[in-house]
């Protein structure tokens, strides 16, 4: 009997011809950057909602989809509640626990879970407080405690650190025989020893399908996911020299605290143009928080110890003075781009470090918007809507807001996130040239082992509630 049955269905990005998921089968569907997984997901549990014709179309009555899109929801929900005003305190959202109950499942069941899933630590926070990771580990919790007939994970280890996603893996083997799942990935990495049939989508197409070990052969599919660095062509060049600084930022006893939750402290630290440095730690240490107080995207930047390109922040200094001289791309920012705009003007935005365009765009610098669009193989898509874009592809134009100023520092908190191993291997191979152009210092935090690039010469690395440490990398 079957689970999922497709045949001959179109829709705006995905055309399958034939798609049987038999029960007992465990699937894992791998897909190229903008392939339309999440679409397909998005069909699968809500196909009233998508537009499309069919020959054949059968899936469980019940399937629920966790991944980047449902946090996105998940966070304009907690931000439309936020009841910061009448509180008289900053609101962080329902706690761990109110959202694990809006399952409707009764207390037991959910410390049952709690404690198999390892989540107890976040029960009290606010869903405003965790990180990227964490509201991820929230959300599967609470679909599974919903019992749907088909469980879809989109991109499940994303932004998890290496312990969380080693727990994950362990706990969804586990659970593969009470709860059907459907998981969709982008890199081979994050296939699981137990999935039995894989899927590649490419475009929009079901390129291959069928037993794991058949497909994980198939040289053909595994070159989609190829990148040759000789084939990087070269950068689109600076607006203008930017300015330099030295050093770029100073922390002198920093300390980030939520009410009685210590998330660093007693950090000292001096970045100097050069340095670049790779930030690592669990979910929830304060490696994001530490790019939002250099940013100034965090409430406890000014009087913390923290001076950034000269200025002591709280000094008076305005945060334009900041945001003009950085690149940034993180979680929280693809979060917050929500205003309308093309892919082009998106990249252009970071000329301005505005979100949205509010000033006109010189001919030059739409042009400049436009060659980064070419440089990342989005140029077809310079004149759609940035919502209306993959979040992988969304992901890429960010990438080039970031970068299209050169500035003389770059903040990059995951910036691969959602990527398949071509772009990501792309983009890493475009830092690399980057940081060999002298121009810009970066802070990139990862999970990934495969991203600690040579260039990173310095490592920092927090542990929860605890000092942070700096380390030299040593030569290769």
């Amino acid at each position: 009997m079957s689970l999922i049955r497709i045949e001959e269905l179109r829709s705006e990005r995905v055309s399958l011809k034939k798609w049987i998921v038999k029960h007992g089968q465990h699937w894992c569907l791998i897909g190229t950057t903008g392939s339309g997984k999440s679409h397909l997901a998005h069909l699968l549990e809500k196909p009233e909602e998508v537009p499309c014709t069919f020959q054949q179309f059968q899936r469980p009555a019940s399937c629920l989809c966790v991944g980047l899109e449902a946090q996105q929801a998940q966070l304009e929900a907690e931000l439309y509640d936020d009841d910061t005003d009448s509180l008289g305190r900053i609101d962080y959202g329902h706690s761990g626990w109110e959202l694990l109950q809006q399952s409707g499942a009764d207390s037991g069941a959910i410390r049952e879970l709690v404690d198999r899933f390892q989540i107890a630590n976040l029960l009290e926070k606010g869903f405003r407080m965790l990180s990227s990771g964490e509201t991820r580990k929230l959300l599967i919790a609470r679909a599974l405690l919903n019992k749907p007939d088909l469980l879809i994970l989109d991109e499940p280890f994303e932004g998890l650190d290496t312990a969380s996603t080693q727990l994950l893996g362990d706990f969804l083997a586990g659970l593969k025989d009470q709860q059907p799942l459907l998981m969709l990935v982008s890199q081979w990495q994050d296939i699981q020893d137990w999935q039995s049939h894989i899927g590649v989508l490419h475009k929009g197409r079901l390129l291959a399908q069928g037993k794991k070990e058949q497909v994980l052969r198939d040289d053909a599919i595994r070159a989609l996911f190829h990148f040759d660095s000789e084939s990087l062509p070269e950068l689109p060049p600076p607006l203008c020299p930017p300015a330099i600084f030295d050093p770029l930022v100073r922390l002198e006893n920093s300390r980030v605290v939520y009410e009685n939750v210590t998330q660093f402290q007693n950090v000292n630290w001096v970045l100097r143009p050069g340095d670049h440095t790779i930030i690592s730690g669990p979910n929830g240490a304060g490696k994001s928080t530490l790019l939002q107080l250099i940013s100034g995207d965090h409430p406890q930047c000014f009087h913390n110890g923290l001076t950034v390109f000269g200025h002591a922040r709280g000094s008076g200094e305005s945060i334009w003075d900041i945001k003009k001289h950085l690149g940034l791309v993180s979680g929280a920012l693809h979060q917050d781009y929500r205003v309308p705009g093309s892919a082009l003007a998106v990249v252009a935005s970071g000329i301005h470090d505005s979100i949205g365009l509010y000033r006109p765009v010189s001919g030059r610098e739409k042009e400049l918007a436009r060659q980064w669009l070419v440089f990342l193989g989005l140029e077809a898509k310079a004149g759609v809507t940035f919502r209306d874009l993959s979040w992988g592809e969304q992901r890429l134009v960010l990438i080039a807001r970031a970068l299209i100023k050169y500035p003389p520092l770059l903040l990059l908190d995951e910036p691969t996130l959602a990527l398949d191993d071509q772009n990501r291997f792309m983009i890493l191979a475009c830092l690399e040239r980057i940081a060999g152009l002298g121009i810009s210092t970066m802070l990139f935090v990862s999970h990934r082992q495969d991203e600690h690039l040579e260039v990173f010469r310095h490592h920092l690395h927090f542990e929860p509630g605890g000092e942070a440490a700096l380390f030299t990398v040593s030569s290769q």
